[in-house]
């Protein structure tokens, strides 16, 4: 990449960032505080739990760029930073330890060291959820999410129905559309073999459906042939095969 490559990625990556990270921010904040829940408004609530769930989505993914290094290409000290406070929002978790897993899922992609593939046939849906799930929510990740319920209950004062319905509610559907569209879908094994040694399929789902899922990471197999490409480019990287490692 060319010095002006590498400003231009992290300029639009911060941005990303910032504004995301903000709206996700003030939607949690007023909806946990300030929402007065009734059968008045209650035609707001999917809609609202549905736009938390996918911006909590888009934390995550942030994160994952971090990781890549792609979030600011070159700066690792921002991209700790910036990926650590996604994640700590997303749900108490630590960097460094899903930094690493994350290395491992790519290096072994599909098979039984990756610590997000279940190797054990039949590869079901739930069985491969619940896999997943303890594989990263551990006891530091529920001691910290038990401490900021309370917190949020007995010292600001946040209704026990918003804290389930507008922050625990929208985080656990968000851990199942990533590893739907992120993990299962991709690495499922099919009748159909793998193309390649990443064991990864893509969706043919178009952008803006793509972007609606997974914030592009259903372009799975993009991902993992150039795993340095940010979620913002993964449609070009799909439009260009010669752009591919």
């Amino acid at each position: 990449m060319t010095d002006a490559a590498i400003r231009h990625q992290t300029r639009i990556g911060l941005g990303l960032a910032a504004v995301l990270i903000s709206v996700w921010l003030a939607l949690h904040v007023y909806t946990v505080f300030f929402v007065t829940l009734s059968w008045a408004n209650v035609a707001l609530w999917l809609p609202v739990v549905l736009v938390q769930c996918w911006l909590y989505v888009g934390l995550f993914i942030i994160a994952h760029d971090c990781m890549h290094g792609s979030l600011a290409p070159f700066q690792p000290r921002v991209n700790w930073a910036v990926g650590q406070l996604c994640l700590g929002l997303y749900a108490g978790f630590w960097y460094t330890p899903l930094n690493h897993a994350h290395h491992r899922h790519h290096r072994y992609s599909g098979t039984a060291d990756d610590p997000d593939f279940d190797a054990r046939p039949p590869h079901g849906f739930v069985a491969w959820f619940l896999s997943f799930f303890r594989e990263y929510f551990g006891w530091r990740e529920f001691l910290t999410i038990t401490a900021v319920f309370w917190a949020y209950l007995l010292l600001l004062g946040a209704h026990p129905a918003n804290l389930i319905l507008f922050w625990a509610l929208p985080s656990l559907l968000s851990a199942l559309q990533l590893f739907t569209f992120g993990t299962y879908l991709p690495h499922r094994p099919e009748v159909v073999p793998f193309a390649d040694r990443h064991n990864a399929r893509s969706n043919n789902y178009p952008v803006w459906l793509s972007l609606l899922t997974c914030f592009h990471f259903g372009y799975h197999h993009e991902h993992h042939e150039v795993p340095d490409a940010p979620w913002w480019r993964l449609p070009a990287v799909r439009a260009t095969p010669s752009d591919r490692a």
